[in-house]
């Protein structure tokens, strides 16, 4: 029989071969990496495209208003009452708890949840425009209630509430869950009250910035400032601010240079950086309707109205199950908090170029 010729690899065949295999993998998987990060940032910079889009259709069938509450108190009126879907009439003594009226009635209505266990809580004494301002524009959409159009592909929290929203227990990791860890987490009162964590399944992964919905600041007018504790919260500056008439989309100086929202967290980097790190690049909602995912650092410093025009910077304290400071829980480095809190609200400037259009 004539022998065989084929015959298998030398010892330095093989080496080598294993050493160009390694090459290839070192090379490629940084690619593969940034590909990864690439395709989280395209869903979520979609996610934002689309948010632009239906906050210009409400706002051709509103007037040029920019989505937020509408119920409120009448000008000269010490109250206004409301009826909600469970059939109770309810009183309103300022804009703030009429918007949260409203708040319970989006919500009851659009889940079904008006009466048993379940049913929403009021939410009058929340102020609902920072983090459930969005509920506006889903019900005026008509979107599923609790939409995941609001929520960063990357944010697994908030993914799981929304697919079991009656869940608000630390099963369903929903902040400040009886029985949580409280020790180095941002403790505000109210965060574990039922009517907030029957809320968290519908909040967004998406903050507005302050002026999309109140006052600038600029003439004198009551305007909610921040609170130097806690960078989740807003407290009243002048007096009661007026909100149930909203912002236009007229008053935005420079549309493509001002944010209208953007992720609370950076997710393509690791840890997840908080918006205000300078090395943050969350996507932003401009008020031209395009996108931006320039570094934070790069926009103007944020301001707070009752300070005069020095920059105001504060600490990141996490809510629980939020993620950590990147120097982990305690740490006390104050960033500035950038396009949440801009110097001129809508008619300032948080990016300067690209050249800004009218």
């Amino acid at each position: 029989m004539k022998p065989s010729s084929r015959r298998g690899f030398t010892l330095l065949e093989s080496a080598a071969v294993i050493g160009m295999v390694s090459l290839l993998v070192g090379v490629t998987m940084p690619a593969v990496q940034r590909a990864r990060v690439d395709m989280r940032g395209a869903g979520s910079a979609a996610n934002l495209a689309f948010i632009g889009q239906g906050a210009a259709m409400y706002a051709t069938d509103h007037e040029g208003r920019i989505f937020t509450y509408t119920w409120g108190v009448p000008d000269g009126a010490s109250f206004a009452i409301f009826e909600l879907p469970d059939g109770t009439m309810r009183i309103a003594n300022n804009d703030q708890a009429a918007a949260g009226w409203q708040n319970t009635e989006i919500l009851m209505r659009r889940t079904g949840r008006i009466d048993g266990p379940t049913a929403f809580k009021s939410y009058a004494t929340r102020l609902p425009h920072t983090r459930l301002r969005h509920l506006v524009l889903m019900d005026y959409l008509d979107l599923p209630f609790p939409a995941e159009l609001f929520a960063d592909p990357a944010d697994a929290n908030l993914l799981q509430w929304k697919a079991d929203p009656e869940n608000i227990t630390a099963a369903n990791n929903i902040p400040y869950s009886p029985g949580a860890d409280f020790n180095g987490y941002d403790e505000p009162t109210g965060w574990s009250d039922v009517g907030t964590r029957q809320r968290w399944p519908f909040s967004s992964s998406y903050f507005s910035v302050s002026a999309a919905w109140m006052p600038d600041g600029l003439d004198g007018e009551a305007l909610y400032i921040p609170v130097a504790s806690t960078p989740h919260l807003h407290q009243q500056f002048g007096g009661r601010p007026s909100l149930a008439q909203g912002r236009s989309f007229a008053e935005v100086a420079f549309p493509s240079a001002k944010v209208h929202m953007f992720e609370e967290f950076d997710r393509r980097q690791a840890g997840s950086p908080y918006f205000g790190y300078d090395h943050a690049r969350p996507m932003k909602l401009m008020f031209d309707g395009s996108i931006n995912d320039r570094p934070s650092g790069e926009a103007t410093p944020s301001w707070n109205p009752s300070q005069g025009k020095q920059e105001w910077r504060q600490r990141y304290v996490p809510l629980h199950t939020f993620p950590h400071p990147l120097g982990g829980l305690g740490e006390t480095t104050p960033l500035s908090q950038r396009y949440r809190w801009t110097l001129g609200g809508l008619r300032g400037i948080d990016y300067a170029a690209p050249l800004m259009r009218r």
